[in-house]
């Protein structure tokens, strides 16, 4: 295989997760009575770009279709995380009625809500069907499609350059990502900022984050390789923010190539500097990676195994594709976790794919009354553990898994 980027041969192993279903492919009753597709889950690191990517195995639409049931709104987190980000935006960029704000991937409207609400003129690209809906009966407008450098193109030319492009953790979904910058920077006005927020690798790497990966996330970024990528791409980084969101991640400030540069901030050249200080442009970077996976992998494994032993009940809590890469790997199904519970309806009723585990509604928590729950979605821990609480009276613990399994 050849980089999706630079197309240097790739040679350098990262991670194998042997074989997986499609993280968000949930099963309904019907699809447990039919045979269910595995596909290679492989990450390799291109050693002229430092791309960290899975093999090309699955196509973007088989992934993101009219099933696809990720719906961001149900996290109360993210959205206030969401709301915190426009603020922070308008303050900055002076955004205003005369201005364009376009998200890309804006699923169910989380963020663009809060833009609509300032009086801001704004679009979201997405090309999921059952979000695309939700997003526009909160008033948006949703162009329903995947971005790239000829939808960027078509928007400009139209007169919809933007002021601010907004692609939160949607980078590292597609599989062109040149197309995708591409597209960027003939969307943007000359004047216009773009911000990516994304997984940092550095973090998942260095507390061995592996139920990250799935085949949604077609590449694990770094600053060093983005830096790169958007340069060949006619965009510039000039800031960073480090962020808590999905257990370490990097808000990226980028601009056009053919505008005025913007003096690299302190913040992107510390992380670029650190990221050089850890090796990442060295084979020794990722070499233990697979161990540390497969260690966590065991640990949890033994857990599970113990509880039934001990006649222990446990379920978990959040479908999250994370979770569900955790217990394809791991090799679990319902005899260790009987159900997993899910605030979202188009979730409940349906089954994890792999492990086939039935997804249910808060309520069953309260009467299965486990002794354990299992929070896959370890990135919202505090949100899950407060919201959750009422389990402490009869004596239930949480427990998570990564980066190191934790029982409180």
């Amino acid at each position: 295989m050849k980089c999706r980027h630079c197309h240097a041969e790739l040679e350098l192993p990262f991670m194998d997760l042997g074989s997986a279903p499609h993280s968000n492919a949930y099963l309904t009753e019907q699809a447990l009575h039919a045979p269910e597709p595995w596909f290679p889950l492989k990450v390799l690191v291109c050693r002229a770009c430092w791309l960290v990517q899975t093999e090309d195995v699955v196509a973007a639409d088989a992934l993101f279709n009219e099933d696809y049931a990720y719906f961001s709104s149900y996290s109360e987190t993210w959205l206030r995380h969401a709301e915190a980000y426009v603020a922070k935006m308008v303050d900055r960029l002076g955004l205003d009625r005369h201005s364009l704000v376009v998200e890309l991937a804006a699923n169910d409207g989380y963020l663009l809500q809060y833009v609509q609400a300032r009086g801001i003129p704004c679009l979201g690209i997405e090309p999921t069907a059952g979000t695309a809906r939700v997003a526009r009966q909160k008033g948006l407008e949703i162009i329903e499609a995947f971005f790239g450098a000829g939808l960027g193109s078509e928007l400009a030319a139209s007169g919809r350059q933007a002021d601010l492009v907004t692609a939160n953790n949607v980078l590292a979904h597609v599989p062109d990502i040149n197309d995708f910058l591409s597209g960027i920077a003939r969307l943007l006005k000359p004047g216009g900022t773009a911000t990516f927020e994304f997984p940092h690798l550095l973090s998942l790497v260095t507390q061995a984050q592996f139920d990250t990966i799935y085949h949604e996330h077609f590449s694990y970024l770094s600053m060093t390789a983005l830096d790169g990528i958007l340069g060949m791409n006619q965009l510039r980084a000039f800031d960073l923010e480090s962020l808590s969101t999905h257990g370490g991640s990097l808000r990226v400030f980028a601009q056009r190539a053919d505008a005025p540069p913007r003096e690299p901030s302190p913040a992107l050249l510390g992380c670029l500097e650190a990221e050089a200080a850890a090796g990442i442009r060295s084979d020794a970077f990722y070499a233990a990676f697979q161990s540390r996976a497969d260690d966590i992998k065991n640990h949890f494994l033994e857990f599970l195994l113990q509880a039934k032993r001990d006649h222990k009940t446990v379920v978990g809590y959040g479908a999250a594709a994370k979770g569900n890469t955790l217990l394809n790997h791991a090799g679990v199904g319902p005899d260790l976790i009987s159900h997993v519970i899910d605030r979202n309806p188009a979730k409940q009723g349906k089954y994890l794919p792999g492990s086939r585990i039935p997804i249910c509604e808060e309520a069953l928590l309260k009467q299965l009354r486990p002794d354990f729950v299992i929070i896959l979605p370890w990135n919202l821990r505090e949100e899950v553990v407060q919201q959750l609480a009422y389990i402490r009276e009869w004596g239930g613990r949480f427990v998570t898994a990564v980066p190191a399994l934790r029982v409180s």
